[in-house]
């Protein structure tokens, strides 16, 4: 039988996510690296990393035309999230990209237009669904009856590299926007209901970014069945360590909680391994007897078996490569990115101009 020719994968931007994406991609006999694209020395440290000798590009349109890929990861900067994805289309190329799927609405339309297009697949970077521990989280959540209280948060206290990282963001996206669309999907995922309106608050807290953006924000969204939910994000070697990792629902029925005690101590808020551990799921039941007190102990569900940063992005790169060998309907996975993207963009306009926002 004859073997299927592996899918030549050109990755761009080597930071973090990229290098994590690559190692992926290294490890796979399904993906063929035919290039590492990046303006600094990032991707010289990734090709040393790896041992490998991949070829090495400083420009994204010289490295798209002259390694010929049959896909294209993009692990960049937000603000170039469109030019990127859209020229891959072009070029024939599966996306792979991470979230936001772009820095705007419009953008985000435009990748997803093209995609039908050029019938390619784009499937976006949106962790959380593939770790076991936050698929539980939600369905135990879904358990708590309606309407739902969320409250979730990831503030950062982040200095050197990471500051410079989060400076960089913020030259296109605010921390809510950045972080929380991966909050809001969860939350959408959590009520299956339609959500009606935003609030939002935010404050500049240091010169190093433009006067436009905010390092701290905290977002309030209201559902249709009654659920409400709050999520904030903070950057910058300001911010509080008390109380950064909060992943937290209650209904009628009781509550669900993430109790992370090493990934959520101090000095942990800026790893980005931290940011999607769970290690254990506390359960509590609100039933009571007829003296008030409760007829259930809390439950502890055990999750210090889950995935590391490094084998969810092997998950999403089997997810991406079942999905280009298999074919599959991405069209719900795209309208879930754009509207998570919708409803942060909401929050911010909301920041802007402190007004409610409807949706």
């Amino acid at each position: 039988m004859k073997s299927i020719d592996p899918i030549r994968i050109l990755v761009v931007g080597c930071g973090n996510m990229g290098a994590s994406h690559a190692t992926s991609y290294h490890q796979m006999d399904e993906f063929e690296i035919c290039g590492l694209a990046a303006r600094g020395n990032s991707k010289i440290r990734l090709n040393e990393s790896l041992k490998s000798n991949y070829p090495l590009f400083d420009d994204f349109d010289q490295a798209l035309a002259t390694s010929q890929p049959d896909a294209v990861c993009i692990s960049t900067y937000p603000d170039t999230h469109e030019d990127f994805a859209l020229k891959s289309l072009d070029a024939g190329c599966h996306v792979f990209i991470e979230k936001p799927l772009a820095d705007s609405i419009l953008g985000c339309e435009k990748i997803i237009s093209k995609a039908k297009e050029k019938n390619k697949k784009v499937v976006v970077g949106y962790i959380l669904r593939h770790h076991p521990s936050w698929i539980r989280f939600i369905e135990e959540s879904q358990k708590m009856g309606k309407p739902l209280v969320m409250r979730m948060n990831l503030n950062q206290q982040s200095q050197g590299y990471m500051w410079d990282v989060h400076r960089n963001l913020m030259k296109s996206l605010s921390p809510i926007v950045d972080c929380g669309v991966h909050y809001i999907d969860v939350m959408c995922q959590m009520t299956r209901s339609k959500p009606i309106s935003v609030s939002a608050i935010g404050a500049r807290l240091t010169e190093d970014i433009s006067e436009d953006n905010y390092n701290y924000g905290q977002l309030q969204i209201r559902f249709e069945d009654g659920s409400v939910g709050w999520y904030e994000a903070g950057w910058g070697p300001m911010v509080s360590e008390t109380a950064f990792f909060v992943k937290d629902v209650f209904g009628p029925n009781g509550s669900v909680s993430i109790t992370a005690k090493d990934a959520g101590s101090s000095g942990k808020s800026d790893n980005v391994d931290s940011h999607t551990k769970t290690e254990s799921i506390r359960i509590h039941h609100a039933a009571i007897d007829s003296a008030n007190k409760f007829t259930k102990e809390d439950e502890w569900i055990d999750m210090k078996d889950e995935p590391d940063h490094q084998e969810l992005c092997n998950r999403e790169q089997t997810y991406f490569l079942k999905s280009i060998l298999e074919n599959f309907d991405l069209n719900d996975h795209l309208e879930d990115a754009l509207n998570s993207l919708k409803i942060a963009f909401a929050c911010d306009e909301s920041v802007k101009t402190g007004e409610t926002i409807k949706l």
